[in-house]
């Protein structure tokens, strides 16, 4: 990914009025991408669960908490990198739900897997603090 370039970058608070401009900063980032508009919603979607999540389930919604988000883009993918703070998350319990227990929420996880072409959890090197990182491709070529 040698042109790869960071078109975005911002450090919010970790609170659900604040994806209203997570969403924004998304959309705007897959412009000018040969993706469908229904894709474009599935990732904006996809970026917009995963912040829920971690305000949710990182921070258990404790006020004081940020996400940084960095958004990389080149001529074949776009990748979302979020950061937080929050205490380290165990890759093996982030599952989504069982599809067969119908009821409202707990489908972020899904959205994400279904959207995104690949997924990666990190730690922060400092032992406090997670990264997610979500690649789309803008083709299958």
């Amino acid at each position: 990914m040698q042109d790869t370039k960071l078109v975005s970058k911002i450090r919010f608070p970790a609170r659900p009025y604040q994806l209203k401009q997570v969403r924004f900063i998304v959309h705007n980032a897959m412009r000018n991408t040969d993706l469908p508009p229904i894709d474009i919603d599935r990732v904006v979607l996809a970026v917009n669960e995963a912040c829920m999540n971690i305000i949710q389930h990182g921070y258990k919604q404790n006020e004081t908490g940020e996400i940084i988000l960095e958004i990389f883009k080149n001529s074949e993918e776009i990748v979302f990198r979020l950061t937080d703070f929050a205490p380290p998350v165990d890759k093996c319990s982030i599952k989504g739900r069982d599809l067969k227990d119908v009821r409202p929420g707990g489908l972020g996880v899904h959205f994400i897997c279904e959207s995104m072409d690949d997924i990666k959890y990190l730690h922060l090197p400092e032992g406090t603090g997670n990264i997610l990182e979500m690649t789309k491709k803008f083709s299958n070529s």
